[in-house]
């Protein structure tokens, strides 16, 4: 079963999606969509990277349905004044 939202994501370019979301009483992964898997290097044991194993309650697709215009977004050109409002 499908668990679809509406979502703004960024590539290639800003655009309005529909995607799909775990299953959030889902036994296997609990809501996060997948597990992890840390592993080391063979010889020294080190961490040496993760990784991820998508659960079936998951697909992590995305359809594109609206691409957005540049001039909309939150932040402002120049970023975000560091200076106090009074």
């Amino acid at each position: 079963m499908l668990r679809l939202r509406l979502k703004v994501v960024g590539c290639p370019r800003r655009a309005l999606a529909l995607t799909d979301i775990p299953r959030p009483d889902c036994p296997y992964c609990r809501g996060a969509g997948g597990i992890a898997h840390d592993y080391g290097h063979p010889d020294t044991g080190e961490y040496e990277s993760t990784d991820y194993e998508l659960c079936d309650c998951w697909t992590g697709r995305r359809l594109i349905l609206l691409p957005l215009p540049w001039w909309l977004r939150r932040t402002p050109p120049g970023g975000y004044s560091s200076e106090p409002p009074f």
